[in-house]
């Protein structure tokens, strides 16, 4: 079976051409939203001073967003071309003066010897979509300073991930009129899910106020982001702890029932801080006191 290049824009969904059609909706509410959602995460009212690496910068929103809170330089990066058009048509509108610099290039090529260290790493729903989510998230990290900050957000893994994977490949090749009524069908799948639980599906999208995103939008993009993989909070977890992160915050979706994800998992959020070496060390002093401490007390 024919391998995907993951360096190739082409063996990825077009999430470019979303992005240039959601750019044209961003207003200052929007902006707004996406620095309330910037400043849960990071934990934070202001960013200033600090370095802020977006990859997968999308339509350049949440850059935006780092710019506005004070961010002092700001960067980005993304695969498709459309993106990083996406990104600085947004700066031209509402930071027409700012040195913000975007660049096409997959996570993939990305190393601290090229690109430098950043106070803060930000990738939002992006390396579940690179086609290899591990190395991707390892090679993000990497690129964050001793002391400096990562924030993720990854599709949680539930039991209709399978399921997902078939239908986002089949989306991302079928012609347009065909992902249409795609569409179609999820938004009324939706809108019954919604009635039966007494819900209000046009306030729900009327207010939709993840990150400052548009709702419709969304959907394209959830049923067309493929490549496709998951990872469970137990699983980000403990990969970020073996690369020496800690855990600041997170907001992680609840499997209510053997039902959740049969629409879509939605991502879940962290925000990790690179433990300094004097950090790890003392940590690591700690846990190897506290272990000897254990076995001493429980061989007497």
């Amino acid at each position: 079976m024919k391998q995907d290049n993951l360096l190739d824009q082409q063996s990825h969904f077009a999430f470019g051409e979303n992005w240039l059609d959601y750019a044209r909706k961003i207003d200052e509410e929007k902006i707004s939203r996406a620095m309330d959602d910037l400043r849960r995460l990071s934990g934070r009212q202001r960013l200033d001073g600090m370095s802020f690496l977006d990859i997968g910068c999308g339509s350049g929103l949440s850059a935006l967003a780092a710019m506005r809170l004070g961010a002092g330089r700001v960067a980005g990066v993304d695969i498709d071309p459309d993106s990083v058009k996406a990104a600085r048509a947004v700066f031209a509108r509402f930071a027409p003066t700012s040195p913000a610099d975007f660049q096409v290039c997959s996570v993939f090529e990305m190393s601290a010897a090229t690109f430098g260290t950043f106070d803060i790493v930000y990738s939002w729903g992006v390396l579940h979509h690179t086609g290899d989510m591990v190395r991707a998230i390892e090679t993000a990290a990497a690129l964050v300073r001793s002391g400096g900050e990562f924030y993720l957000a990854l599709y949680r893994k539930t039991l209709f991930c399978g399921m997902w994977r078939f239908i986002k490949r089949w989306y991302s090749k079928a012609p347009p009129a065909s992902q249409q009524r795609a569409r179609r069908m999820y938004v009324f799948l939706r809108k019954i899910i919604f009635k039966v639980q007494g819900r209000d599906f046009d306030a729900y999208v009327r207010d939709y106020g993840c990150r400052g995103m548009d709702y419709y939008n969304d959907v394209h993009d959830w049923l067309g982001g493929y490549p496709y993989q998951s990872i469970t909070p137990d699983e980000c977890r403990a990969l970020l702890v073996r690369m020496g992160f800690a855990v600041d915050r997170e907001f992680v979706k609840g499997s209510r029932h053997l039902l959740t994800g049969i629409l879509g998992s939605g991502c879940d959020q962290y925000a990790f801080h690179r433990e300094s070496r004097s950090s790890q060390s003392a940590r690591e002093q700690a846990t190897t006191w506290h272990t000897h401490a254990f076995a001493r007390e429980h061989h007497d």
